[in-house]
């Protein structure tokens, strides 16, 4: 069956990406895994491993059963050939496009706001992209989390040395990350280079929270609540790789308006508080991370995939006095990072959701 149509990043001008977020992208093909080769699972780095969440009874009452079924259908399926999964990856995503109105529209906002020189039909054509990298994001996160051998050679890094610099001065880093489509398996392919433990913040949904929570385990050392101060600043202290991701708008109680895409947004300042946390004379350093898929949703027969991870310098002279100014600083360089491909990033929240005072709520 013919492939839905793709937006292509690299057929469309993109703006210079600043020396502190640049990567190299090689194109290259993972080729087949030679027997012999250590698997993920063997070269998995962590600092932990967590105890799972227990299963609770009240996860068999009606009001799950939707989460089951899903679930039933969809755990079968990562046990096909990652070229079959990517083809039902793209179809989710393509219905889910048609049938999710409102977060199609949200969407569809988002990328006028962000890219307002770009045509209409070409943002409607990257909004579809969008939501087929999800939906392939989809398989591989529960493949990261239940076959992540699948995954093996099938990864590459630029930007490592800053990292292990900081480790080697005995530092904790701070790794700004953010919500791309492919989900849990940037920490899988990141632990292959480094250790790393993680915040979150708990699910709504008890039942999913727990299929999260519990897949997550077999990735990250630690996940960290973002109300547990204690175990994050013992994380600090111990010199850990933390990922954090504060790329969406969680309001204005501890965030500040500060730009993303030339547009005003709630951006959290957490990223500076954590930066002042542990040893005053050898604080934490402060990094960006981009995780991103370089082979086509499409994936040609006889072929694997083969994703990129970018680690950008330390921001130097961060934090500074100017709780704005370091918010405005995040977010270049994560919009930076997300222009190498914006559809890999989750357009369909409501980044925009809250506006200075006089400015209109654009989803309304």
């Amino acid at each position: 069956m013919k492939a839905p149509e793709q937006y292509d990043p690299s057929k469309h001008n993109k703006p210079d990406i600043s020396d502190s977020a640049k990567a190299s992208t090689p194109s290259a093909k993972s080729p087949a895994v030679p027997n012999g080769t250590p698997s993920i699972t063997q070269t998995q780095k962590k600092t932990a491993h967590a105890d799972k969440k227990p299963f609770q009874w009240q996860f068999l009452l009606p009001k799950y059963w939707a989460i089951w079924l899903l679930m039933a259908i969809m755990l079968p399926m990562i046990y096909l050939p990652l070229r079959w999964q990517f083809w039902l990856g793209r179809k989710l995503g393509i219905v889910i496009y048609k049938v999710a109105d409102s977060r199609r529209r949200d969407t569809l906002i988002n990328l006028g706001l962000a890219f307002p020189e770009k045509l209409e039909a070409e943002r409607e054509l990257m909004a579809k992209q969008v939501f087929v990298n999800q939906g392939i994001g989809v398989f591989e996160t529960l493949c990261a989390w239940f076959r992540p051998n699948i995954f093996t050679r099938t990864v590459s890094i630029s930007g490592l040395q800053h990292l292990i610099n900081a480790q080697n001065e005995g530092r904790a880093v701070i790794l700004l990350g953010a919500h791309y489509t492919m989900l849990d398996l940037g920490g899988l392919l990141c632990t292959q280079f480094f250790a790393t433990d993680c915040m979150y913040r708990t699910q709504n949904n008890p039942l999913l929270d727990w299929f999260i929570y519990n897949g997550r385990t077999t990735i990250f050392g630690k996940q960290i609540s973002s109300r547990d101060m204690r175990s994050l600043v013992d994380s600090i202290n111990s010199g850990h790789v933390i990922w954090y991701s504060p790329d969406q708008d969680y309001g204005l109680k501890q965030g500040v308006m500060a730009p993303f895409f030339g547009v005003p947004a709630a951006t959290i300042t957490m990223p500076r508080r954590l930066a002042k946390l542990g040893s005053k004379k050898n604080p934490p350093v402060v990094i960006a991370l981009h995780t991103y898929r370089q082979t086509p949703d499409n994936l040609p027969r006889g072929k694997r995939p083969h994703y990129h991870l970018t680690i950008t310098p330390t921001l130097h002279n961060y934090p500074s006095n100017d709780e704005v100014a370091d918010a405005t600083r995040v977010n270049e360089v994560l919009e930076s990072l997300i222009r190498i491909d914006p559809t890999q990033w989750m357009w369909f929240h409501r980044r925009f959701k809250h506006q200075p005072k006089g400015h209109k709520n654009p989803y309304k």
